[in-house]
């Protein structure tokens, strides 16, 4: 969650743009082609010239030129490691080259952010986050996640999806208008949500299927991609705490990771026995020596169930059950099941506006006839409100500190109100602690090498993370549970 200047204050704050109205957007923040995590965007490929995007002229290049930076911003920035950046893009061209359409090149961008993400754009660039470098173990990894995103381009799968959506959309529209009959249109454009779906995992699943055979042919390891998507799953598990990795609803776009792995294995068999190709691990790790890791102090951290934010002066906990992420403009989080979500992020607020009519300008449904309540929140000046919506329940607060204004958002899937876990949360509020803000330095990776009295325990002890901080060595580096350590060869750890 950024902090920016606000005009006519001495502290700093947060210009949060999350509306109240973009609840499905949540569910896909905390997903993705990965899981956490990879791809909302169609693919592609890199060469190291990240400031210029081949395939797109005139007043289309202008615009691919504007959403780049807007993507870019909306990430926390560009991140500078030139090591990292030569690996990603030298890896890029060689799987390239082992595609169907070997004369496409595509500049690559490197994300500031410690979500597990990769994408690309039609315009031919390509997006990797530091987040995915850091849980990657070696090149073979990297190069599966590429190939993955790349295989969404060559397959034109954006081009198929666009036009699938549209055509749902006009034989609704037809049946609902020009026949007059609005609930057969309704129900069909309910039909066509499910069919785009499916579509969309059927996409990732062909996307995986190409992009394994790809890894191969541009000879790495194309297990590779199993070991990735494992070790992805196993993020996600730590991620809702409750030891096991979500799987999507019936919506979702995605397929499980679990599935995901299956196939990727599946397909890796076919190509033949584990051992085929390189992973390159040395020099992947020489390339992602050194680069910051989790959030970035200044912008807020998460701290378990904490989240605390020196710029803007707060600190709150969650209730037992969520995990929350820190995106660039609010804080989000989710129970495992995703049964319940929760939102925060700072609002506009005119002098001399009233908390209650900050809420309801903020907020795009109807709020509860007789809910809306002045009150004091955490010793704060509040507003809270009740909202029904069709599927979802929502709980409302818009509290002042300061000349600072946020907004706590909880909801509960169906009709029951969330009213106890939001006043938990919504207590919790408070200033931060100087010495607290004293504590929160910069992590970054270090590789380091094992020597003949290191252990797995050992080495998890120098981990400086949240919580659990043995299973997390073990996942960044791709160990199972119970392995050992090899003596002279290179680790992953998490240091200030």
């Amino acid at each position: 969650m950024r902090a920016t200047a606000r005009p006519r204050a001495a502290r700093r704050g947060a210009r949060c743009g999350v509306r109240a109205g973009t609840w499905p957007v949540l569910g896909l923040l905390l997903s993705g082609c990965l899981g956490d995590q990879t791809g909302a965007v169609p693919q592609t490929a890199a060469v190291a010239v990240p400031r210029e995007a081949p395939r797109t002229t005139g007043r289309e290049r202008t615009a691919s030129d504007a959403d780049h930076a807007k993507l870019v911003a909306s990430f926390g920035g560009e991140y500078r490691s030139p090591a990292a950046l030569k690996l990603v893009s030298d890896v890029t061209d060689r799987l390239v080259r082992s595609t169907e359409r070997p004369e496409e090149t595509y500049a690559v961008t490197l994300l500031d952010s410690p979500v597990i993400n990769a994408f690309a754009l039609p315009s031919g660039r390509l997006y990797v986050t530091r987040g995915l470098l850091a849980l990657a173990s070696d090149t073979s990894e990297i190069a599966a996640v590429l190939a993955h995103e790349i295989a969404h381009v060559t397959l034109r799968h954006a081009t198929a999806r666009t036009e699938l959506a549209l055509r749902s959309q006009l034989v609704s529209k037809v049946v609902a208008d020009v026949l007059n009959d609005p609930v057969t249109g309704a129900q069909l454009q309910s039909q066509s949500k499910f069919a785009l779906a499916r579509f969309s995992r059927d996409q990732e699943l062909e996307a995986d299927t190409v992009g394994v055979r790809t890894l191969a042919r541009a000879g790495y390891d194309p297990f590779g991609a199993g070991r990735f998507l494992t070790a992805l799953n196993r993020t996600t598990a730590l991620k809702t705490g409750t030891g096991m990795a979500g799987e999507p609803d019936m919506l979702a776009t995605h397929p499980g990771t679990t599935e995901r792995i299956t196939l990727v294995t599946r397909a890796g068999r076919l190509i033949g026995a584990p051992g085929l190709g390189v992973d390159e691990r040395a020099r992947y790790l020489t390339a992602i020596d050194g680069i910051a890791y989790g959030d970035n102090p200044g912008d807020g951290v998460v701290r378990g169930r904490r989240f605390l934010h020196p710029g803007l002066g707060i600190a709150f906990e969650v209730p037992e059950g969520f995990s929350i992420e820190n995106t660039r403009n609010a804080v989000l989080g989710t129970t495992g099941e995703g049964s319940r979500r929760l939102l925060f992020d700072q609002v506009e607020s005119h002098p001399g506006q009233g908390l209650d009519e900050v809420l309801k300008a903020t907020w795009s449904d109807v709020i509860e006839p007789g809910s809306l309540e002045n009150r004091m929140v955490a010793g704060y000046p509040a507003a809270t409100a009740l909202s029904r919506g069709k599927d979802w329940t929502f709980r409302l607060a818009a509290i002042r500190t300061g000349e600072t204004t946020f907004r706590m958002i909880m909801a509960a899937k169906g009709s029951t109100d969330p009213d106890g876990a939001f006043r938990r949360w919504t207590e919790s509020l408070s200033s931060i602690d100087p010495a607290e803000t004293r504590t929160l330095r910069a992590l970054r990776l270090v590789v380091v090498t094992a020597g003949p009295g290191d252990t797995v325990e050992t080495l998890a002890q120098r981990m400086v993370v949240p919580d659990k901080p043995l299973e997390r060595f073990q996942v960044l580096n791709g160990l199972e549970r119970g392995a050992h350590l090899r003596v002279g060869q290179a680790y992953k750890v998490v240091v200030e």
